[in-house]
């Protein structure tokens, strides 16, 4: 597996471009190896992993089957070990500009051109995208942006160890920001929380642990909204704050991390010739294909009757989706299923024969 740099005019031939490289495009690229299907996956972040590698490297999750718990970078490190076997290319550090359809609806072929010049020849297009490019929403105080190229302002926890000792202000009151709260309270000098009323969206075990934690005097719980920033150098000292009275306080820190949620753009994906619904891409549940034959949606940016935002659910929409795309791929050959555990040629595939 490689990060693959090509020239303007060279064009990489290729079963299947897959868009995304989170949990569901790489389990994409194992469900379409074991049928002998070749892909490139394209991503805009730079590196594998998607919003799991990206955004919660290490928070824990606990619904994926067989692991009664994994964190997000674990998934994905699995995940890579586990496609190994088919040796995709990633193209990381790049965004899909534009599909030009050149095939037809029996036939799909596509012309598929990044925001860097790369380009492909493929039978197919599995879009992976998660909800498209996530974003931080950013709170409106002057100034922020000194603050973080000053390594004092965060929107997620990439490496938990690298807040050790540090006085961090959380705001928000959703599940990353009393997430974050508990998982970084036993790393930090000090941490407060504040959130603009004492009503949280979050589980309620996380503030139930959240209050008892205020309530021993291990942290802090504050409420109230940041109008200023203060510090030299981009190095920051205290956060203005305004009560719900109008009032103006301080909070001492030197570490802010404002969860205040995800902005979602589809980008050039609202340009593709897709039906879209709500910034979604309806698709079928036999083989989750949007309205243009040959381009297939998995995972959270899809939607369909029952849609479940899991990441298991992409997982299988992944499986069904490669099922189709063999169709196109070898359209004169009978595809057999087969099961790992039995099937000779499919463990020869992934070298345990």
């Amino acid at each position: 597996m490689s990060s693959a740099a090509t020239s303007d005019t060279e064009v990489i031939s290729t079963d299947v471009v897959i868009v995304g490289a989170g949990p569901c495009g790489l389990f994409a690229v194992f469900e379409l190896g074991l049928l002998d299907i070749r892909a490139h996956v394209v991503d805009i972040l730079p590196k594998v992993g998607g919003q799991c590698a990206e955004l919660y490297p290490e928070k824990p999750i606990y619904d994926i089957p067989g692991f009664p718990l994994v964190t997000g970078q674990a998934l994905v490190d699995n995940l890579l070990e586990q496609i190994k076997p088919f040796g995709p290319t990633f193209h990381l550090n790049q965004m899909i500009a534009a599909i030009e359809p050149v095939g037809t609806a029996e036939a799909p072929r596509f012309r598929v051109t990044t925001d860097t010049s790369t380009v492909f020849d493929t039978k197919a297009v599995v879009i992976a995208a998660g909800g498209g490019s996530f974003q931080p929403k950013k709170p409106p105080i002057p100034g922020i942006e000194e603050y973080e190229l000053g390594g004092s302002v965060f929107y997620a926890v990439r490496k938990m160890e690298a807040f050790r000792g540090r006085n961090i202000l959380i705001v928000g009151g959703g599940d990353s920001a009393l997430d974050w709260t508990l998982n970084l309270q036993p790393l930090a000098s000090r941490v407060t929380l504040m959130h603009r009323r004492d009503d949280f969206r979050a589980a309620p075990h996380s503030v139930e642990q959240m209050r008892s934690l205020v309530a021993d005097g291990r942290m802090d719980m504050k409420l109230g909204q940041i109008t200023g920033l203060k510090g030299q150098d981009g190095k920051l000292e205290a956060v203005i704050c305004r009560d719900n009275d109008g009032g103006s306080f301080e909070i001492a820190c030197d570490t802010l991390l404002p969860f205040f949620g995800l902005t979602m753009k589809l980008g050039p994906i609202a340009d593709w010739g897709l039906n879209l619904h709500e910034n979604l891409i309806p698709v079928d549940t036999e083989k989750f294909e949007t309205n243009v034959p040959g381009i297939f949606a998995i995972g959270d940016i899809n939607t369909y009757p029952g849609k479940l935002k899991l990441i298991l659910s992409g997982f299988h929409e992944g499986a069904l989706c490669a099922q189709k795309v063999h169709r196109y791929v070898y359209p004169d050959k009978r595809l057999t299923f087969q099961y790992t555990t039995s099937s000779s040629s499919l463990q020869k595939k992934l070298g345990v024969a």
